[in-house]
């Protein structure tokens, strides 16, 4: 373990921990973010008021439309020079990025935490760890990175794209863990296949994935198709990045950091807290956040925390999984999209018409279609007149999703009363 005291620390122990960090946090809320204090007033709750974990049900919930209310930095609980670094979600012109801000002794809690997931796949010193997640604004591989760096592997920046390149250094530079995506983890297969490269030469040993759902087949798939054992983390963009929860060697659930985030499961229709072993909407409020605390934050996912402790040893509560999400919102590579952020965007351009979001994959590659019904408002009479204006729209969700997705016209009512979403990746 990379912090054994605090990942094996006594349940009693841990919760007094807990509520001296949330007291802070919700100290540190009411008095420097705007939001919380009207937040807090309107509820007739005082930071005080809160003296056990089980006042938390009694705050109210933070959603994804007060953070976009909040933006640019109305979120942040220190000035802006204390804020030394600063990643955003993706938005658009109907909607907001979420932007989010670290101080330095965020990006360090950040590393510790993602170094006790690392740590507790069995990485070490002596690993070569290939990050091929996408370093940008969004969170991607910072975390990997800095948690690795932390622990004393060699760290290969990859990022995410050019996978014959990606192919080669793996054989090359004889890398022992992966991390990256299930969906790219399997073009990464498909292409080491292509250039005849056999996954038994390899030194790779890990496959640690995340940024997306990771399905039981998926698993399957690259466990086998790459020799490796496969370790599934959680994080949220919004809420840290990577590094809020993760597997472990007994492969038993993803270990919940507690001393830094409290999740709860909720009834997502009625705000009501879950038991163990029943599946509803994780929550999440942070303990050691400075920049950027959130208090009963609604992450969307549906989760499951399980019952009893871990054969590791660890203390800390176990997601037995993420299942999906309780709003539209898919993951394509990485990033989330919705059919209502699409058709924001193209009402954003005079376009109001019924719209499907295809998923699929053609071999390994994720695909994504966004399928537009004529109407009277959309309809061509020439066939390079439709071309342009859909190259027009392809670069337009690409600008504004930073997905690339393809855009297709079908008749009236091809789906009136079909899904908006389509989704026959797995």
């Amino acid at each position: 373990m990379f912090e054994q005291a605090y990942e094996t620390m006594p349940r009693q122990e841990l919760e007094r921990l807990q509520i001296e960090r949330l007291q802070s946090t919700l100290n540190r809320a009411y008095l420097n973010v705007a939001h919380y204090r009207r937040a807090f007033d309107a509820a007739g709750i005082l930071p005080e008021n809160i003296g056990s974990l089980k006042g938390i049900a009694d705050l109210p919930f933070t959603t994804r439309e007060d953070l976009e209310k909040g933006y640019p930095y109305d979120m942040f609980a220190v000035p802006l020079r204390e804020v030394v670094r600063i990643h955003t979600s993706s938005g658009s012109r109907a909607r907001n990025a979420i932007v989010t801000g670290y101080t330095a002794g965020d990006l360090k809690a950040w590393a510790r935490l993602m170094a006790r997931f690392l740590v507790g796949t069995g990485m070490t010193s002596d690993d070569v760890i290939q990050i091929a997640f996408r370093y940008g604004l969004m969170t991607g591989g910072f975390g990997f990175h800095a948690a690795a760096e932390l622990i004393g592997s060699s760290v290969i920046p990859a990022d995410i794209g050019n996978t014959e390149e990606q192919a080669v250094i793996m054989q090359h530079y004889l890398t022992s863990v992966i991390a990256c995506t299930p969906g790219y983890a399997l073009i990464l297969m498909d292409k080491l296949e292509q250039l005849c490269i056999n996954t038994k030469s390899l030194r790779l040993r890990r496959a640690i994935l995340g940024g997306e759902r990771l399905s039981p087949d998926v698993r399957a798939r690259v466990s086998q198709r790459l020799g490796v054992e496969v370790f599934n983390s959680y994080g949220s963009s919004v809420v840290m990045g990577p590094g809020i929860a993760g597997e472990c060697t007994a492969h038993d659930g993803l270990h919940v950091y507690e001393d830094f985030f409290i999740p709860e499961i909720i009834n997502p229709s009625t705000g009501a807290v879950l038991g163990p072993g029943q599946k509803g909407e994780l929550v999440i409020t942070t303990l050691m956040r400075e920049a950027f605390p959130l208090i009963r934050y609604r992450t969307g996912d549906i989760a499951m925390i399980k019952d009893g402790l871990c054969s590791c040893g660890r203390t800390h509560v176990r997601l037995e999984d993420v299942y999906g999400r309780t709003d539209d919102t898919v993951k394509i590579k990485g990033t989330s999209v919705s059919p209502g952020r699409i058709r924001a965007i193209l009402a954003a351009e005079g376009i109001d018409t019924n719209i499907r979001l295809h998923l699929y994959r053609e071999g390994s590659r994720e695909k994504a279609d966004v399928i537009l019904e004529v109407r009277e408002n959309l309809f061509f009479d020439e066939m390079k007149i439709q071309k342009k204006f859909i190259e027009k729209l392809e670069t337009l969700l690409h600008a504004h999703t930073r997905v690339r997705m393809g855009v297709k016209i079908v008749p009236h009512s091809a789906f009136a009363d079909g899904p908006a979403i389509l989704d026959e990746r797995d």
